[in-house]
């Protein structure tokens, strides 16, 4: 089924910093209309220049390096409407921040899949453009000493925008963006020097930096005819992942502070499946073959019957 229909921007107020699109919007022209009244979508939506559309969005539950910063996209749905499985239109939530207590129904669309309904229209909440924003390179000699760098910049008082690490040449690139006024940038680039103890490198300013992001959303590391995969983390979880992969050629970027791992993977999903199961880890196929979607680990999923039976009687939506 094809939402591609269902696409443009219903209302949008930049004085209230919300606005309602149907679901089959590319993601494109919403970044492109927020921008021009200066504001945007702080969780860095991924893989826009690919054609992403908003529903895809929040039906796959994807966010990007922003999602450090600010949170992910579950944190910036404010409504939805949706069709369910007996061919109803179902509204929940709302067009405004202050929305009416009660089950946030929003939020429990995203990341489903498709599985309760099929996306109408969604509501967001927006936040005015920073500035201008600079990025940190630096180089460790080992994946351990640049997971040791990442926690200590977490503990430090310092405005991060996005935090990634990516194992590089038997060591790990951290990469640190820190954004604000113009003005006060420089001391922010210092002050982060500081804590990562002189160890950064490079830094990147302007079109280069921006460029580097816009990279990084659209996943262009991603050897071709790999699989991407998210798998959800924590910082003290990833060098068990790493032990269990070693053996593999997988390219990973450990994105979020290392609370989120993007994985190439060559392979059969099944054999990757099998290594998440025995870490206890979850993981879900964002680009690759058709077939598997979610793989290790399931949690919720009593609950998550529980409302596909109240959703979708009848099954009517394919879910795994």
């Amino acid at each position: 089924m094809s939402l591609a229909g269902l696409s443009g921007m219903l209302e949008y107020q930049p004085d209230e910093y919300t606005f309602t699109c149907l679901a089959g919007t590319p993601v494109a022209e919403v970044e492109q209309i927020l921008a021009d009244n200066g504001q945007y979508l702080p969780f860095d939506p991924v893989l826009v220049a690919a054609g992403a559309t908003l529903g895809g969005t929040v039906a796959a539950g994807l966010s990007g390096p922003g999602r450090y910063r600010y949170g992910g996209v579950r944190d910036f749905l404010l409504g939805v409407q949706f069709a369910d499985g007996e061919g109803c239109l179902v509204r929940a939530g709302g067009r405004v921040v202050k929305n009416a207590a009660g089950f946030d129904l929003p939020k429990f669309m995203v990341g489903s899949l498709g599985s309760y309904g099929a996306l109408i229209e969604l509501a967001f909440k927006v936040f005015p453009h920073p500035e201008s924003y600079a990025t940190l390179l630096a180089h460790y000699p080992s994946l351990a000493a640049g997971l040791a760098a990442l926690i200590r910049l977490t503990r430090q008082p310092v405005e991060i925008y996005a935090l990634e690490l990516e194992p590089v040449d038997g060591g790990a690139e951290l990469i640190v963006r820190v954004g604000g006024a113009e003005a006060s940038l420089v001391r922010h680039i210092e002050r982060t020097q500081q804590i990562l103890g002189g160890e950064a490198a490079t830094v990147m300013r302007r079109e280069e930096e921006i460029q580097f992001w816009r990279s990084a959303r659209e996943f262009h590391w991603l050897p071709p005819g790999d699989s991407l995969v998210k798998v959800p983390l924590t910082p003290r979880r990833v060098s068990a992942l790493e032990e269990a992969l070693s053996e593999y050629p997988v390219r990973r970027v450990y994105s979020s502070g290392a609370n989120l791992g993007w994985l190439s993977w060559r392979g059969e999903l099944e054999q990757l499946d099998q290594i998440l199961v025995k870490l206890e880890l979850s993981g879900l196929v964002v680009l690759g073959k058709p077939g598997m979607a979610q793989l290790g680990v399931r949690t919720g999923e009593s609950f998550a019957r529980r409302m596909k039976q109240a959703l979708d009687p009848h099954n009517k939506f394919v879910g795994e």
